[in-house]
């Protein structure tokens, strides 16, 4: 009986043994897994912000050839006071960009109407 019983806790033994070895394992497999995914998810997130900055890159470079036309055709006088806005921080308010607005094209009729006075 002894050896039997001796027999059965070796065995116990050896296999409590074994099933910490596969549960450590299952636990380094489960490990990587995660690890591939979040790899994975990184990368398709950098794909998504290379495109992102790639198209805020293009429409930098719109607005900069905008907004250097716009500052060609700007009058003096238009370009004064958005100077004085910008130094103010106050943001145009719509009577005034509707004051330029109007303002623009009675200078024009004005000048075309002295000559062929």
């Amino acid at each position: 009986m002894k050896v039997l019983f001796l027999e059965l806790e070796q065995h116990l033994k050896s296999s409590s043994g074994a099933s910490v070895v596969a549960i450590d394992n299952k636990i380094e497999q489960a490990m990587d897994l995660v690890k591939s995914h979040l790899m994975y998810a990184v990368r398709e997130e950098v794909e998504v912000l290379k495109e992102q900055i790639k198209e805020l890159i293009e429409k930098n470079s719109q607005l900069e050839q905008e907004n250097t036309l716009l500052k060609t055709l700007a009058s003096p006088e238009q370009l004064a006071q958005f100077q004085a806005q910008l130094q103010t921080g106050s943001p145009p308010s719509s009577s005034q960009s509707q004051g330029t607005t109007q303002q623009q094209p009675a200078q024009p009729a004005s000048q075309g109407s002295g000559p062929s006075a």
